[in-house]
């Protein structure tokens, strides 16, 4: 494509990029394709500095390797480049020893941020660094953009979750994050998996949004003239796959999708791990739970605990465990279990200046308590147990206090990194909390779920004592790798369209 359609197609003031398309034309012209389709490097960086560490200043060997990656830096017209690939850097040496004159006017045209591939001989140079000298330069990928500026990256937080491309290829503490994020996922299942459980798919169209307190997003299917919900959890249908016995523990690692605010811990679109084990109640729960981050954080950062701005949390198994009213009492004076309508909850709530609303119940009381006023005071792991049972419609009930059940919300740096209980099973029971969360549906609260009367069937067909645990990973993921905002963590978070 000639300069000057090329610039129409992809419009940019910018004197750097005209400068790259130059290059890219004599290429073109010179008969080289700037883009070929394939390129076999026998070695990379990493592998080539740890083989070679014990090389000596100024030692040249007879080793011939092939490598591949981008260029970081490019001095003497390419006579010093840094080649950099996914696993670290090595020096190339591009000199009229080994290159014949047309070869170096080739590399005179290449740019920051191009990739290329470089076959050579080992040595050291007498400064200490690693180098090959090149024999023959390959280009794989011509850069028509400016690189981000090495030293200091992407300041500008928008533009970095924007093109995190260019995030990546400035920042490797951002390289990092997100190889500490696959590492943490494979260690989860890697656990579960030990423990014999069936890892599964469930739905992410769903007729019923269903399995959590949101607002779910709405789409339609045309074909069946239909709507349907994107997932909020996979929570039921997990459940019906206990009911049908297809195994003992099944979990997912799943998307789930929230019409919510944006904040520095939601994103619309998130990763949860849910797990469901038959045989197994709350307190199993809470114990898996603290396996599993324990386990993340080691696979992370080599130890159980991690830095997150100026703490230390420790996530060492066994975590304290401590009821939601007995917390709130602590901080606030406040006992609620003494109160017994939900008209003095919401006088009390008013009283302390809490954001209450009307159709508030005792326990919605109970739980906005502890969000306003215990979860700031939150630092090191700790398991909040006893939640209202109506905050909590798929838990069983405490059998010594029939307002609480069995469920906890597992805590760290203020924030819920864990929800499990021991899991309704009793149809009857299951079907008249449904019934209280249409009322409350009813009377205002958007994100109280419908009916799920398919659910209620599956329940009478028999489900086992089972006991349930959802985990946001990107939380979770954030607290291991010390990132403050849940975008540092997925890679291409949900932002508002930026218009020129």
């Amino acid at each position: 494509m000639p300069e000057a359609l090329l610039k129409d197609a992809l419009p940019d003031d910018n004197i750097v990029r005209h400068a790259k398309i130059k290059n890219l034309e004599y290429f073109k012209q010179r008969g080289i394709n700037p883009y070929p389709a394939t390129f076999k490097p026998t070695h990379k960086a990493a592998g080539l500095q740890e083989k070679y560490k014990d090389l000596a200043d100024g030692a040249h060997t007879e080793d011939s390797v092939t490598v591949a990656g981008r260029i970081t830096a490019y001095r003497n017209s390419g006579m010093f480049i840094d080649l950099e690939d996914v696993t670290g850097k090595v020096q190339i040496f591009c000199h009229k020893q080994d290159l014949d004159a047309q070869a170096l006017e080739d590399i005179a045209h290449l740019d920051l941020g191009d990739m290329i591939g470089v076959t050579g001989i080992i040595r050291r140079t007498p400064r200490s660094e690693l180098t090959i000298n090149a024999k023959q330069v390959t280009l794989l990928a011509k850069s028509l953009q400016p690189m981000p500026e090495k030293y200091h990256g992407l300041t500008d937080i928008e533009h970095r979750y924007r093109q995190r491309y260019a995030d990546l290829i400035a920042n490797e503490e951002v390289r990092e994050t997100f190889r500490k994020r696959s590492r943490i996922i494979t260690a989860v299942r890697d656990l579960l998996d030990g423990k014999g459980f069936l890892e599964v798919e469930t739905p992410i169209l769903h007729v019923i949004p269903s399995g959590a307190i949101a607002k779910p997003f709405k789409t339609h299917h045309n074909a069946l003239d239909m709507p349907l919900f994107l997932r909020i959890a996979p929570e039921l249908y997990l459940k019906r796959l206990i009911v049908g016995g297809l195994a003992e523990g099944v979990y997912e690692i799943n998307r789930n999708f929230r019409n919510e605010g944006v904040s520095i811990k939601h994103n619309p679109e998130f990763t949860m791990m849910e797990v469901y084990i038959a045989y197994a109640d709350y307190n199993d729960m809470m114990t898996i739970t603290e396996e599993i981050v324990s386990q993340a954080c080691l696979a992370a950062n080599g130890s159980m605990k991690a830095k997150f701005g100026e703490h230390e949390l420790d996530f060492t198994p066994p975590w304290p465990r401590k009821r939601m009213v007995d917390l709130v009492k602590d901080i606030c004076g406040v006992d609620l279990m003494a109160v017994k309508t939900d008209e003095e909850a919401r006088k009390i709530a008013k009283e302390h200046k809490l954001p209450v609303e009307k159709f508030m119940r005792w326990g919605e009381v109970v739980e906005l308590f502890f969000g306003e006023k215990v979860e700031p005071t939150i630092v090191q792991p700790i398991h909040v147990t006893g939640h209202p049972k109506d905050t909590s419609p798929l838990a069983k009930s405490d059998p010594n206090e029939p307002r609480l059940t069995e469920r906890f919300e597992s805590f760290c740096n203020s924030w819920e990194i864990g929800n499990g209980f021991s899991e309704l099973n009793d149809p009857i029971d299951q079907y008249q909390r449904f019934l209280e969360q249409v009322k409350n549906r009813e009377a205002g609260n958007e994100e109280a779920p419908p009916m799920d009367e398919d659910f209620v069937r599956a329940l009478e067909f028999g489900m086992p004592p089972t006991g349930g645990l959802g985990i946001g990973m990107d939380r979770m993921i954030m607290l291991l790798t010390n990132s403050h905002s849940i975008r540092d963590v997925i890679a291409f978070p949900t932002m508002r369209p930026k218009h020129d």
